[in-house]
């Protein structure tokens, strides 16, 4: 507590509200803050959890397309010290997943402090504590807090805000243009000429939702990408690349599954969708690039239900020119462009994260920096990912509680001792 005391003589100490936290402050309530706040709870550590949004997962809740569903088997995506129930489908759908965070959260008593943005976040050195600054609001009153805590937690994730590419003539189309966060069925598109940019699994999807909504999607695939089969021979294929990792080198990993990929989905070159030179495992270990699983898209270009156009060249009116020349009026755009990190708007702090919000360290190494400052969410592994680096953390920190509290307890009883021996 002395520490904190420290504090009092700096200029904004008392401009907003303090709050001391006896424990860490997690920053944001997704996937993987609830894990850690778990794991937490597990060694008996106390919290605080900020979230800006209203609610957990709000990326789930708020940010994602009607037909959306895990796309890995449940046992990769299960969270710490709870699995899925045993009646859901090995493929959670979007509604599922939201039901088992909420019952997740409901378990281990998370309550996260909603509608808190933080603003900034800074190791004050001379108290050798961190300084979490937060804007609160609740209709039109705004309330700024100070969080002042030993340790912090970010939890904000890999996808925190979405990326906007910048298009030559965007801004003259006159149709509607979103991001994919705000699409959410391909309803209201029936009958529609619709231009997806990007051909991730987002990109690929929402083509696939589209053509089966009687929409006409044409999806930019500017770059090169790898497209897996969800399954092979009835297993997960991701299922299957863990397996023979455990015995194969990944070079050969990823040739065996280019092999089976070429069998189940054929040459996906002849359709516009040419396969970068690295393997898909070691482009995901390198660059953080996630191959595509096919859950019906590749029939539906095969079929010419989805158009595969190469990139754009500019935007007018109505029409979209791509860089062979061609032309495509459309009536509506989807950015299926991504997401990002946004831990440089509000971390004051430039060892352990990099400029592009990610920590510097790779895998497994990137959940713990200096000065009790620890990362979660942010391997590009996902969820399982998340869940390892959540343990880590809850056990790092739960060491020092222990030894800490042990310590407490016996300087407490050592002096009721002498105390009785006054007497």
């Amino acid at each position: 507590m002395e520490n904190l005391f420290r504090l009092v003589d700096h200029e904004d100490f008392l401009s907003r509200r303090c709050i001391w936290v006896n424990g860490p402050v997690i920053v944001g309530a997704g996937p993987s803050g609830l894990a850690t706040a778990a794991c937490l709870r597990d060694q008996g550590v106390p919290f605080v959890m900020l979230e800006r949004a209203e609610c957990i997962a709000s990326l789930w809740q708020k940010r994602t397309y009607d037909r959306l569903k895990l796309h890995l088997p449940k046992q990769f995506c299960q969270l710490p010290k709870l699995p899925f129930p045993e009646d859901f489908p090995e493929y959670p759908t979007k509604r599922q997943f939201i039901q088992y965070l909420e019952s997740y959260a409901e378990k281990f008593e998370i309550n996260p402090r909603f509608n808190e943005c933080v603003q900034s976040a800074r190791y004050d050195e001379t108290s050798g504590l961190w300084r979490v600054k937060t804007a609160s609001s609740a209709g039109s009153t705004k309330t700024e807090f100070e969080y002042i805590c030993r340790w912090l937690v970010v939890a904000t994730g890999e996808n925190a805000e979405r990326v906007m590419p910048d298009i030559e003539g965007l801004a003259d189309f006159g149709g509607e243009v979103i991001h994919a966060c705000d699409y959410k069925s391909g309803k209201k598109y029936k009958g529609k000429k619709v231009l997806v940019v990007g051909c991730g699994n987002s990109g690929m999807e929402l083509s696939l939702d589209l053509s089966n909504h009687n929409a006409s999607p044409s999806m930019v695939v500017r770059s090169s990408v790898h497209v897996l089969p969800r399954e092979i021979l009835g297993k997960s294929t991701f299922e299957l690349a863990t397996l023979m990792m455990k015995w194969l080198p990944l070079w050969l990993v990823d040739k065996i599954l280019l092999i089976l990929a070429w069998f189940i989905l054929g040459n996906t070159e002849s359709y516009g969708l040419k396969r970068p030179s690295m393997g898909p495992l070691a482009l995901k270990n390198t660059m953080g690039k996630t191959p595509v699983l096919d859950i019906g898209a590749l029939k539906k270009i095969r079929s010419g239900d989805i158009n595969v156009v190469p990139g754009i060249k500019r935007i007018s009116c109505g029409q979209a020119e791509l860089i062979n020349g061609e032309k495509l009026d459309i009536d509506a755009i989807v950015l299926a462009t991504g997401y990002r990190s946004n831990v440089p708007s509000w971390l004051q702090e430039s060892e352990f994260f990099s400029e592009n919000g990610f920590p510097k360290a790779p895998f497994p190494h990137g959940w713990k920096g200096n000065a009790g400052l620890y990362a979660v969410g942010f391997t590009r592994r996902g969820l399982s990912g998340a869940s390892s680096d959540a343990m880590r953390i809850a056990q790092d920190i739960g060491k020092v509680w222990k030894e800490e509290t042990k310590q407490q307890k016996k300087r407490t009883t050592a002096c009721h001792r002498r105390c009785i021996s006054q007497f």
